[in-house]
Order: C-alpha cells, then sequence, then structure tokens
C-alpha cells in the first residue's frame, strides 16, 4: 500500500530491550528482558495518562515503534500497546505504523502477525549486507539474515519497507559501499535511510577506538561513500528528500517527516520525547525500572522545557536545511519577524554564492554539495541572545 505524505501528528513507543549492545550506539536501551512485561503494561498505562492530550489533537496520521529493538516483543505484547490507541484515537486515514526490527528477529509468521496488529511499514536495522561490517559494529545478524528479512517481510505482504545502512565504516572499501547500495536497490525497497558511522562518547566504539582495538572512521572516505550514495541512489529514481533519507514516490517517511515541519507528536516509553507543535518540549526518564515505578503509581516520569524563541528559530533552520523543501522564509517572517528573515537571508547569502545553497521562490535548500557541509552552514544561520538582541535595536 502506498502512502500520501500529509503530515500531522503522530505517537511514538520507545521500546528499550536489544539483544546485545551495538559497538555505536548511545540511545537508552537494556540487554536484560527481565522487566518487560512490566513495561508493556507500564508503557499501556502511560498512554492512559496521556490520552486526553492526545485526543485534543486528533486526527493523528502516524504511530512509530523505534528503540532499542520493537521487534523483540512478542505480537500479542505489542497488541497491549497498539490497540487502546488505535481504538480511542482518530485517524483522518489509515495510518503509517512502523515498527523498527532486526533482521534476526524477522520471520515470516512473526511479520504477518504484525500485518494482523495493522503495522504497515517496517524499518530494518541491516547497517550492512557484509559480515565484517556487522562484526566491527558488534550487530546480533549476520548477511544472510539481513538479506532473508527483506524478502520475509515481502512475502508476508508488506509493500512499505525502509532500510538502514551504515557508511564510513573502517576499512570497508568504496567498492564494497557501493554493492552495499546496489544490493538494497536489487532487494526493491522502497525506502533507504543511511547515516554515518559517528563516534559517540560512553559508547563501546568510542572506548575501543581510544585503546586503539578498533579504527577510526576516516572523513574523506565517509564523504566519498556518501556521494557515491547519493548518485547511486539518484539514477534508482529515489527522492534524496532528507539528508539520510531517501524514497522512491510516495514513500516518504510520514512519521519522521511531521518530526521535520514541527509537527506535534507524544512520546511513550522511557526516553521517549514529545511536543506540543508550539514551545512545550517533555521528555521522560531514561531509566527502566524508575519508569515503571512511576507509572505505576500514576505519575508522568517527565521534565520539560519551554522553548525559546531563538530555540525555535534556531531548530526550524537546523529541520528545515536537512530537508529538501528547505527553510520557508514567509514562515520565518511569520513566526519571528522581518528582521529574522532578513537575517537569515543575509547568513545563507554565502552559501548560496558558494553553490551549496540556492533560493527557490520563498524556500531556500541545500544543494546536494551543500548537504555535504550542512552543519557548518546551519551553524552561519542560528541565532544567539547576543545577535537577537542587536537585531532589535
Amino acid at each position: 500500500m502506498k502512502f500520501i505524505f500529509v503530515p500531522m501528528s503522530g505517537i511514538y513507543v520507545h521500546i528499550p530491550f536489544c539483544k546485545q549492545a551495538c559497538a555505536y550506539c548511545n540511545f537508552h536501551f537494556a540487554t536484560s528482558l527481565r522487566y518487560k512485561s512490566e513495561l508493556v503494561e507500564a508503557i499501556a498505562a502511560e498512554f492512559e495518562l496521556k490520552k486526553k492530550s492526545i485526543q485534543e489533537q486528533q486526527p493523528l496520521q502516524s504511530i512509530y515503534f523505534g528503540g532499542g529493538t520493537p521487534s523483540l516483543l512478542a505480537a500479542n505484547e505489542l497488541e497491549k500497546i497498539i490497540r487502546p490507541i488505535q481504538e480511542q484515537i482518530s485517524f483522518n486515514t489509515t495510518p503509517e505504523i512502523t515498527l523498527e526490527a532486526n533482521p534476526d528477529d524477522l520471520s515470516t509468521s512473526y511479520v504477518k502477525d504484525l500485518i494482523k496488529l495493522g503495522i504497515n511499514r517496517l524499518s530494518i536495522g541491516i547497517q550492512s549486507f557484509f559480515e565484517d561490517d556487522l562484526q566491527f559494529m558488534h550487530r546480533a545478524h549476520n548477511a544472510s539474515q539481513a538479506e532473508y528479512a527483506v524478502k520475509a517481510a515481502q512475502d508476508a505482504g508488506i509493500e512499505n519497507i525502509s532500510i538502514d545502512l551504515i557508511y564510513g565504516v573502517p576499512n570497508a572499501s568504496e567498492q564494497q559501499w557501493t554493492k552495499n547500495v546496489q544490493k538494497a536497490i536489487e532487494l526493491n525497497v522502497p525506502h533507504i535511510s543511511a547515516y554515518a558511522l559517528t563516534v559517540e562518547e560512553n559508547t563501546p566504539l568510542y572506548k575501543s577506538i581510544r585503546l586503539k582495538e578498533k579504527a577510526a572512521p576516516l572523513p574523506d572516505a565517509t564523504v566519498q561513500q556518501y556521494q557515491i550514495l547519493v548518485e547511486i541512489l539518484s539514477d534508482a529514481g529515489f527522492d534524496h528528500y532528507e539528508i539520510s533519507n531517501f524514497a522512491k514516490q510516495d514513500f516518504q517517511a510520514i512519521h519522521n517527516s511531521a518530526y521535520w515541519e514541527g509537527e506535534a507528536y507524544w512520546g511513550l516509553g522511557p526516553s521517549a520525547h514529545s511536543f506540543d507543535g508550539m514551545q512545550r518540549r517533555s521528555w521522560n526518564i531514561a531509566n527502566n525500572q524508575s519508569y515503571i515505578k512511576e507509572i505505576t503509581e500514576g505519575r508522568l516520569p517527565e521534565e520539560a522545557e519551554i522553548l525559546s524563541d531563538i530555540d525555535l528559530y534556531n531548530e526550524m533552520v537546523m529541520i528545515g536545511l536537512r530537508t529538501a523543501k528547505g527553510c520557508n522564509l514567509n514562515l520565518i517572517e511569520n513566526k519571528f519577524g522581518r528582521k529574522v528573515r532578513d537575517y537569515f537571508q543575509t547568513q545563507m547569502s554565502n552559501a548560496i554564492l558558494a553553490q551549496n545553497a540556492f533560493q527557490n521562490d520563498q524556500r531556500i535548500c541545500l544543494t546536494s554539495n551543500g548537504r555535504m557541509m550542512a552543519d557548518a552552514i546551519m551553524r552561519d544561520a542560528f541565532l544567539t541572545n547576543d545577535l537577537l538582541e542587536s537585531l532589535n535595536r
């Protein structure tokens, strides 16, 4: 089934369990499944606590199970979370319901059970089709399972499949990376998310590199592999609609696209974030046992902040420039005033002159080359308190 891209509010559900720790991951997860049943019950209870505020924003358009590894939950465990949402929340059309999954969890029978729950999109964490890459990243699956998982999902009847790939893995040649991308195309998946291997503090990869047990990613090789990725997928008919995301026509991720449009969203589960679409952002405690305790006692285990105009402007610039749509000048002016709009245009002028950005009517977008230096271009366009004060003098 294909989906029309119309950003609206969605629900994110964080499932904080993994079979093992991937070398590069710094998300909140636990490798012990000891509290899995209690946590499933707590997530369902959190929905009940947030239900009224979610209903005020109806209709919604998406549900997204992320993690962690949501595919570690059995179908009956997922049902305890998803059924109350489906029964008590209005959707304006058939909702996009995504489940992140590891290849080693996907069998045809399991995928069929997911379909019965209304799950109609899979995001499969393949990362690579090569054993040496997978071992370097300490993934739980092997190369044959990676290919099998996609075919199993397709055989079960899911057409809307996204796969994750990671580029910039040390010692992976350009030829090997090219084969990775070509394999994804051969498997006929309509959506690909590709990320550069990053070294985050407090991850096993960070420690291994510091101890010189593993090589660090090479920036030049990472850039070259990104260029290969963009060229091959463009030739294959994929729309490069966000820096890390590529889709065939009508297969853009509805849930993630709503984030990039600044829509409201609600997070359920430990460490999950929520945003009211205006100025309030909140996040749940990143501790499974504490989360369960607070929910069991009827309290939302969250902290919150009110975003300033500077925060909102900087996020609009950061998110907007990541997408093919770019930043809407009229929207900047409507939200922050003419002076801020003029400031943004002035700051982007050098990028436009260097052909790293372009203006299309009332939008400023990055070129393919500009996307490779997006962070630096964004920083040049950000505001600080001092800059805002000088603009308002």
